[in-house]
């Protein structure tokens, strides 16, 4: 089936494999671009060099079209009362694990908003594909990747953002539905949440937008994705399904979680990071589902004391306090290498096209 995302990547098959930093690995997404789909990597949590590196690795096994995912959320406003008050409240938890909680918290990633090293990086090695996760960088970064040759796509979560992004000049909208797996995609934390459903969403975007619209959220199988094409997107992007995938940086513990019946329905936290994310309901994620979400501290200085308390659970052998990030279909995830979970995709798009 040929769409504008399969026509202008020569892809097999209309399929971005979600860039998920954190899970995702040079090896899936050369995996994944090899195979025929689009690969990703999430670089919004590495320094410029190992993004740098991340993409060398990926450039050994393949020379497809690449996807790279920055992050471009606001830059976090500190509060150091909220931060020692959210310590204090998590301090029990740490106590179950005879640990003490961090002294003070980290801003633990740059925003693209604010790296122009990470900027210069990207420029220098060029990379197919750019795509933009929380929000939009300035008019010269964007006209710079432009300017560079790379494609751009942007996430939206409703029409006013996808409207948003069309006007910054991207190429494409990849239209994150409510049901996603991971941090939600919305710009303005401070604004309501339109919690749009994926199909809902993708055929708003196509409806009012002349852009191409990738579906992204509780997309799968090829079923799932021919329904998406069905409404008039170009592609899909699927994270979940690759998550438990031979490739994935996914460890045991989070691989069993997505078929355990006591963590599902993946829900909606800012408990692990500062931000909305849909997660495996895990002990850390039920136990955040009784505390009050105000007073939370910005992303991602949150995500530091989550990721210093699923460390010290971990070292007593407790594995229900990581960021386990599932979208709705997450007991449908399938084991094996990433190129053959594509071709199973191929086929079962094409057996309902």
């Amino acid at each position: 089936m040929r769409t504008w995302l399969t026509d202008r990547f020569s892809l097999e098959v209309p399929i971005i494999q979600a860039p998920m930093a954190g899970v995702s690995t040079p090896e899936m997404a050369a995996a994944v671009s090899a195979a025929g789909g689009l690969g990703s990597l999430g670089v919004g949590a590495a320094t410029p060099d190992v993004a740098r590196e991340m993409i060398a690795q990926v450039r050994k096994f393949t020379d497809k079209p690449l996807n790279i995912n920055v992050f471009c959320h606001l830059p976090a406003q500190r509060n150091s009362a909220t931060e020692r008050a959210w310590l204090d409240v998590l301090r029990p938890e740490f106590d179950k694990f005879e640990a003490t909680p961090p002294a003070e918290l980290a801003e633990i990633y740059q925003s693209y908003l604010t790296d122009d090293a990470m900027h210069r990086m990207l420029l220098d090695v060029r990379p197919d594909v750019v795509s933009f996760h929380f929000g939009l960088p300035d008019v010269a970064k964007i006209s710079a990747l432009k300017h560079a040759g790379i494609v751009l796509l942007a996430s939206a979560t409703s029409l006013q953002e996808a409207e948003a992004c069309a006007r910054a000049g991207v190429d494409a909208i990849v239209a994150q539905g409510i049901e996603a797996g991971g941090h939600r995609g919305i710009f303005d934390l401070d604004a309501a949440d339109q919690e749009l459903t994926t199909a809902a969403l993708v055929k708003t975007l196509v409806d009012h937008l002349d852009l191409p619209v990738i579906a992204a959220g509780g997309v799968m199988n090829g079923q799932d994705v021919a329904q998406m094409l069905a409404l008039g997107a170009a592609g899909c992007q699927l994270g979940t399904a690759f998550v438990a995938c031979d490739e994935s940086a996914a460890d045991a513990a989070y691989r069993a979680a997505l078929h355990d019946p006591a963590c599902q329905p993946p829900v909606l936290t800012r408990v692990v990071s500062g931000r909305p994310a849909r997660c495996l309901a895990n002990q850390f994620v039920q136990w955040g589902q009784d505390q009050d979400i105000s007073s939370v501290p910005a992303y991602p200085v949150t995500y530091d004391a989550g990721k210093s308390l699923n460390a010290a659970a971990k070292a007593q052998g407790n594995t229900g306090y990581g960021a386990q990030w599932a979208g709705t279909g997450a007991m449908s995830a399938k084991a094996g290498p990433a190129k053959e979970i594509l071709a199973a995709l191929a086929l079962e798009l094409a057996a309902n096209s």
